[in-house]
């Protein structure tokens, strides 16, 4: 390839032109679009690399390759520019050194077969269980997929049984739905989760453990899944890893419970949690130079929230669902923080879990006033909807004399309602009581109607 210095003596020369000039240049321009198909390494920071060189053969979300120490490691173009790209690594310990080459891509895709059930992979999708390499499945689909046309879809209106009680009878699930475990930390969201994973109906799980604690992940796998391992894929990437493997892996976990749900399968993903996708998008954009607007959070990221959410639901017409449960990590126990609010507007219902009510001792800690389904019409008949609006109401007003009771400043008999409420209301609350030991329950309501009648005597 020329180089400048090999101008400079055409330049001097006398009997040099611009034509001359000119020519030599276009040559060079040439040699070089024909040789450089990669760039280079020109700026490196905590947050992210910047590259010269490829900015007319990416795109936004492409993958490119960083040649370091003779090995390619894998980065994501997170803002272009004419003069250069920022590029940020899946593993954050890669710091390269200016100059190293990088090499475009294209748009990350993995390629799902059957024989990934029962399989623990990345958010890469590369295998983490030393059973070997997967398999390649003969379609491969992007990673970060569209939902379905609204109007291509399905209508939810199947019920489910996920085996707990307080779940089944007061927040009741359809196949399809897309439901949120809303708690603090502590509160019992993980136990919970894995309570409803019991659920038979389901032909797969894909578990997506994101930002989870790395001891935790095998008690997880080894204990809360056990006997369903053989129908279910788990993505991992615990806290540790960096912000671009936590907000890669539920969209890796949507993306193959899509391809089984496209097979037919009835498909039931778990994302814990999708808090700590929102806090690695945010992380990721602002180290592309968004500026946050709402308590920290760029715009991107509640736009990408939704499109995540969307992607599962009722299929098409000839493939089957995803039902989608998502614990959703409430920061300080405020409901109300930007993102709890954007995934509960989102999504088609929540189960509130309370710290004082786990502080009682009763678990599930489900908050059952402050929990809905707004498809429970599709899963109740016309008795259970007004069993369950009449439990309601006395657990409502029992809630609301709870104070009154407590000073002594209600007097029996003096409302009917709140006596009842009294008599029955800490029956009900330990109805709803299970362990993950329990065994799974076959008619809640059943289970409900024995805890309710009257003791024989003895």
């Amino acid at each position: 390839m020329h180089s400048f210095e090999s101008i400079l003596p055409a330049i001097h020369n006398k009997t040099s032109s611009l034509e001359t000039l000119a020519r030599l240049v276009s040559q060079i321009e040439q040699e070089r679009t024909a040789v450089a198909v990669g760039g280079y390494v020109n700026q490196v920071s905590r947050s992210s690399i910047g590259v010269r060189g490829i900015s007319n053969r990416v795109q936004l979300g492409d993958v490119v390759a960083i040649r370091s120490n003779n090995e390619l490691l894998a980065a994501e173009v997170i803002r272009l520019e004419q003069d250069q790209v920022l590029i940020k690594p899946f593993d954050d310990r890669v710091m390269p050194g200016l100059g190293m080459s990088v090499f475009p891509g294209g748009p990350l895709q993995i390629a799902p077969g059957p024989d990934w059930k029962g399989r623990v992979i990345n958010a890469l999708a590369c295998p983490l269980d030393n059973k070997g390499p997967l398999s390649a499945g003969p379609d491969p689909k992007p990673v970060d997929g569209l939902a379905p046309s609204a109007m291509n879809r399905r209508r939810v209106e199947k019920g489910l049984r996920t085996g707990v009680n307080v779940v089944d009878v007061f927040v009741p699930m359809c196949f399809g739905q897309r439901i949120g475990v809303f708690a603090g930390s502590g509160v019992g969201k993980s136990t919970l989760l894995g309570m409803m994973t019991k659920a038979t109906d389901f032909d797969t799980v894909v578990l997506a453990l994101t930002g989870e604690r790395g001891r935790e992940v095998r008690d997880i796998l080894e204990d809360t899944m056990a006997g369903k391992l053989d129908k279910t894929i788990a993505v991992v990437a615990t806290g540790d890893e960096s912000p671009m493997m936590r907000r890669l892996a539920p969209n890796t976990a949507t993306a193959i419970a899509e391809y089984f749900s496209e097979r037919g399968d009835n498909v039931l993903l778990i994302v814990d949690s999708i808090t700590r996708f929102a806090h690695a998008a945010r992380e990721i954009a602002i180290a592309s130079g968004e500026p946050p607007v709402s308590r920290g959070y760029p715009p991107t990221v509640f736009s990408q929230l939704p499109r995540l959410l969307e992607r599962a639901g009722p299929g098409l017409a000839s493939g089957g669902t995803i039902t989608g449960i998502y614990a959703v990590l409430v920061d300080g126990d405020d409901h109300n923080d930007p993102i709890s609010d954007a995934i509960r507007g989102t999504l088609d219902g929540h189960i509130v879990l309370d710290r004082i009510i786990a502080a009682q001792g009763r678990f599930p800690a489900v908050d059952i006033l402050g929990s809905i389904s707004r498809l429970a019409q599709h899963n109740w008949s016309r008795d259970q909807q007004k069993l369950v609006t009449g439990l309601r109401s006395l657990i409502a007003r029992y809630e609301e004399t709870r104070d009154l009771r407590m000073i002594g400043a209600y007097q029996t008999g003096s409302d009917p309602l709140v006596d009842q409420a009294v008599n029955l209301v800490p029956l009900i609350y330990d109805a709803m009581q299970q362990t993950p030991a329990s065994p799974l329950s076959q008619d809640p309501y059943e289970d409900l109607a024995a805890s309710l009648r009257p003791k024989e005597p003895s």
